[in-house]
């Protein structure tokens, strides 16, 4: 297969990226790094991005921003962060990816387990992953061709225990092994409108 990998460079994508490298050709976008320039914010970078990359059998998205605040702290323009990068980012990538994907391809994207057990500072980004979840829901009834789409949602990857232990107490950290096989199963699998969770439930 011919795979795009959105954020392939990130802590959970050079993972994922070296994984499906190692049986499918790759091709990994990002906004600093990678074979092609894409900030999933911008629709005409998206649009772009695709017309670089030409027809592919999977898309990967393991990007997307969010503010992480206190709520009390928090404007309507922080909050429009993470709905237009993760949130209508993602969407974007359907949207407009679905006209690239070869008939049978499949979508990918990336959450979080904020939506369905949120930690203090995170409206935000509960809310945009809860949205990702609905939407991919009900895209994948419409989709056509063959097309797939799921979702992979993670907890605390161990990669980023250092960084993020603190947000998450009591959580257990995810092997990344466990976090790779969510995208395997996405986009190997025939699974379609699936919120795959990889994390214990708290």
């Amino acid at each position: 297969m011919k795979i795009l990998i959105i954020g392939g460079k990130g802590t959970i994508g050079k993972k994922v990226s070296d994984h499906f490298s190692k049986k499918h050709e790759i091709m990994i976008g990002g906004r600093n790094s990678g074979d092609i320039a894409v900030d999933i914010a911008n629709s005409k970078s998206i649009e772009a991005m695709f017309e670089s990359s030409g027809n592919v059998d999977a898309v990967v998205c393991i990007a997307g921003e969010a503010k992480w605040e206190a709520f009390d702290s928090m404007t309507e323009e922080d909050f429009y962060i993470g709905l237009k990068s993760k949130l209508m980012g993602q969407v974007n990538l359907v949207r407009i990816g679905q006209n690239y994907l070869n008939a049978g391809g499949s979508f990918t994207l990336t959450t979080g387990i904020l939506a369905d057990h949120p930690v203090v500072l995170t409206t935000s980004a509960a809310m945009v992953n809860g949205g990702i979840h609905s939407f991919v829901k009900a895209v994948s009834l419409e989709l056509r061709n063959g097309i797939r789409i799921n979702v992979v949602s993670s907890g605390l990857v161990e990669d980023a225990v250092e960084k993020y232990e603190a947000y998450f107490p009591g959580h257990n950290p995810i092997p990344m092994h466990k976090v790779i096989n969510g995208y395997v199963k996405s986009v190997e699998g025939k699974g379609t409108g699936e919120i795959i969770r990889m994390y214990d439930n708290c």
